[in-house]
């Protein structure tokens, strides 16, 4: 699963946060791979979305 940038940054403005102050929550190999688009495990994703309290279909990319 892919993270559309463009959600995660509206996910991530309306908690008032940046991406680099989840860094405590998720691992910095994580936090690179959202940056470059990569794939993400759903797991992964699911784990984003609690943090930014949002469903993660929220946050994917869509095809």
């Amino acid at each position: 699963m892919r993270v559309s940038k463009n959600k995660l940054e509206v996910a991530l403005a309306r908690q008032c946060k940046n991406l680099h102050e989840l860094r405590g929550e998720l691992s910095p190999q994580t936090l690179t791979k959202i940056n470059r688009g990569d794939e993400l495990q759903a797991k992964t994703v699911g784990r984003l979305a609690q943090l930014l309290q949002c469903d993660p279909a929220d946050l994917i990319e869509e095809a």
